[in-house]
């Protein structure tokens, strides 16, 4: 009985170790499992020549803000693979304020491949896509679908 218990608790411990962190961000710091698993994402994908992401990324800053309460975040990706001083400096060129990833988490989430930005995609607690968004999007219809999504 205390066998089964300690392998049933080890076997918890293992699992809950498995979920593979997120790579870095534009900071250059470690973006963790634990801090977005069991959370709704808005993943966002920008270029620096792309003027629509250009003017996106204010309403994307303020819908972070919003999100802090609801258990969603924000994320950005770079469309054109950016990494380390590029990234960070295209990150601050554009004043984005939320988290941009280094790797890009398309394979994680079984996110279909886009040529047309910007393009935005909603993944739900479980990791699951439930939307995919073409084109500029504003802070209030990106809630709106987050509502609507979550039954909220």
């Amino acid at each position: 009985m205390i066998y089964k218990a300690v392998m049933g608790i080890c076997a918890g411990l293992l699992l809950t170790g498995c979920a593979e962190d997120f790579g870095l961000d534009q900071h250059g710091r470690k973006v963790t499992a634990d801090s977005l698993d069991s959370q709704w994402l808005i993943i966002n994908y920008w270029a620096e020549w792309c003027a629509p992401c250009r003017t996106e990324i204010p309403e994307l800053n303020a819908l972070e803000d919003e999100l802090k309460t609801r258990s969603a975040r924000v994320l950005g990706v770079n469309f054109d693979g950016l990494q380390g001083e590029d990234l960070k400096r295209a990150a601050q060129a554009f004043d984005i304020r939320f988290t941009v990833l280094a790797d890009d988490p398309a394979p994680r989430f079984e996110l279909p491949r886009n040529d047309v930005l910007p393009v935005t995609y909603i993944v739900d607690a479980d990791g699951k896509l439930r939307e995919r968004l073409v084109g500029e999007q504003t802070a209030a219809g990106l809630l709106a679908h987050l509502q609507r999504l979550r039954g909220e």
